[in-house]
């Protein structure tokens, strides 16, 4: 059961990881990181978040990747937001969409939190290539 939701997990996974551009962060980058550090936190990260909550019935990949980045961005949590930013433009959610969706949460969040992802969602924007359509 372990290894099929591991499996399960890396499967799912990189339906929102790019391997285009070796200049943005995913998750892959991430285990790799981790793998002298810390190899059961990469391995939970694909069991559980991707293996038990991504494959999950109910939501569909944009859906998720919106969910996400509303959450991360409310904590101001800045490498976490550029790695899911990065999977969001995988799932295809638009850039308009992701600046949108930061601006609807001025009021709940507050200014200083919205200013600082949308400043990371610029430096994604440049380095996956991609611009916000009016």
């Amino acid at each position: 059961m372990e290894d099929n939701r591991y499996q399960e997990g890396l499967d799912k996974l990189m339906e929102f990881t790019t391997e285009d551009n070796k200049d943005v962060s995913t998750h892959l980058k991430i285990v790799d990181d981790l793998k002298d550090l810390a190899p059961d936190v990469a391995k939970f990260i694909i069991e559980f978040a991707y293996g038990e909550i991504y494959t999950r019935e109910g939501l569909d990949n944009k859906q998720r990747a919106l969910a996400v980045i509303s959450s991360l961005a409310t904590q101001g949590t800045e490498p976490q937001l550029e790695l899911h930013i990065n999977t969001a433009l995988t799932a295809g959610l638009t850039p308009k969409e992701i600046v949108e969706t930061f601006t609807q949460l001025i009021p709940y969040t507050g200014f200083p939190r919205i200013l600082n992802a949308l400043r990371v969602a610029k430096k994604v924007f440049e380095q996956r290539h991609v611009a916000v359509q009016a």
